[in-house]
């Protein structure tokens, strides 16, 4: 079975509608920032997360399907991805990237590599 990267996994406990915007966000060896942005579109959904000093003032997409728990009491997003592995990321480049699905096809290949 092929991973969806681009929807949020129904075991992850993102409602729709919610707005992330402002939870930190932990990879599964601790915060990496925060979410400046998220959308919620049908096979295209993300976060951008802004790393502030982490990795110097950089922006960051994640694919939803990287997420494995919201946690709306404590504000956080937990992702299934460690600091390196964002921080070796394909660059982002908000103005480029938001909606260029090569650019998308480029993260999921990154993320998830086929065996």
């Amino acid at each position: 079975m092929t991973h969806n990267a681009w929807n949020y996994p129904s075991t992850a406990g993102h409602t729709a509608g919610s707005d992330l915007a402002g939870f930190k966000v932990e990879a599964l060896d601790g915060g990496i920032g925060k979410v400046d942005q998220h959308t919620e579109d049908v096979d295209a959904a993300c976060l951008v997360v802004d790393t502030g000093p982490w990795i110097f003032g950089k922006e960051v997409m994640i694919p939803a399907g990287a997420v494995t728990r919201v946690d709306t009491a404590e504000e956080k997003v937990h992702v299934g991805l460690t600091k390196d592995q964002i921080k070796g990321a394909p660059e982002f480049h908000r103005h480029d990237h938001l909606t260029d699905t090569g650019y998308r096809d480029t993260l999921s290949a990154y993320y998830w590599p086929r065996a």
